[in-house]
């Protein structure tokens, strides 16, 4: 397509939440800051909400990403040389439900299944809580850290919800044996107010709300990609088209990769080595959920300058 014309490796547009292309703006980073010191405080629940396209599944990666690298150091005792050796040993055993949507017994055969436990899958609710209290057990004696993220918490039951607090009960004297993160849209707040899940909603000990990308941040994000995806020079997007992608967009980042990418084969099409305004615009015309009360300023601008041009000739013509 448009990757050999731009100088590029990869298309730095994607819809897939990939980590690498992971951009630091201060929602973003404050976010995952907030994620990263409630997960080694200890505490039971986390909330994160935003709105549609705002990023969570792909905060949600980096976090993990970042457990996953948290490493401590342990010693081995008896080594050849008489001496000792250290090793790394991984802190954290998290767990990522993609889809929550599930009945109480349903999510507690993920969980077993996403920590590796074999069971059988004719065990009542009773006998599924026993085995995952054991294994929670087995973890913390071992000096591991249990994280649970839900991506799309907005659509779970409210049973399982509660199932996922009698879960969270368990603790030793210093801290919980598992913590759970609740990434959602914000139609997950209102789930939450729901009386049932009152002593949940009390739980929450650290909660955030991801927002889209200021207006300063849209230039830096659009290089960001760019670079990631093997472009070398300075940018794609001239001053109007990163202007106009901010209007269309309000920031939402995934609205942005797709226009981002329509105007990049906007510009390939016509030969261009920039993308200008007028491509975003197009982009932005054939996406539904792009802002669109710019093309109501370009149509009375178009008219007024129709006005103007008719007011002149009547000046001249009497």
């Amino acid at each position: 397509m448009y990757l050999a014309h731009f100088g590029l490796r990869e298309f730095p547009f994607s819809l897939t939440p990939d980590t690498s292309f992971f951009f630091a703006c201060t929602n973003y980073q404050e976010g995952l800051n907030t994620l990263l010191v409630a997960a080694r405080s200890g505490e039971g629940f986390i909330k994160i909400v935003g709105e549609v396209g705002n990023g969570k599944t792909l905060l949600c990666r980096k976090f993990l990403a970042t457990l996953s690298s948290d490493r401590e150091t342990t010693t081995d005792i008896g080594t050849q040389d008489g001496g000792t050796s250290g090793r790394h040993a991984a802190k954290y055993i998290t767990a990522y439900i993609p889809n929550p949507y599930l009945e109480p017994r349903s999510l507690l055969l993920a969980l077993a299944d996403e920590f590796r436990i074999e069971m059988d899958t004719s065990y009542d609710q009773h006998q599924l809580l026993r085995e995952l209290t054991r294994t929670l057990l087995n973890f913390a004696r071992d000096g591991k850290r249990v994280v649970v993220c839900l991506d799309e918490a907005q659509a779970m039951p409210l049973e399982s919800l509660e199932v996922l607090r009698l879960l969270t009960n368990l603790e030793t004297e210093k801290r919980k044996l598992m913590q759970v993160i609740l990434f959602g849209q914000p139609e997950l707040d209102e789930r939450l107010k729901h009386n049932s899940v009152r002593q949940l909603r009390q739980r929450i000990s650290f909660q955030y709300q991801l927002e889209g990308l200021h207006r300063d941040e849209m230039d830096r994000y659009l290089r960001h990609r760019l670079a990631v995806a093997g472009f070398k020079g300075e940018t794609l997007f001239n001053h109007g088209a990163v202007s106009m992608m901010h209007r269309v967009t309000r920031g939402t980042p995934r609205l942005t990769n797709i226009i981002a990418h329509k105007a990049l084969m906007l510009a390939f099409a016509e030969g261009r080595q920039q993308v200008q305004s007028r491509h975003v615009r197009k982009a932005a015309a054939d996406t539904p959920e792009a802002r669109k009360d710019w093309m109501v300023w370009v149509w009375l601008g178009g008219a007024t300058a129709a006005l103007l041009t008719l007011g002149v000739w009547g000046i001249l013509l009497r």
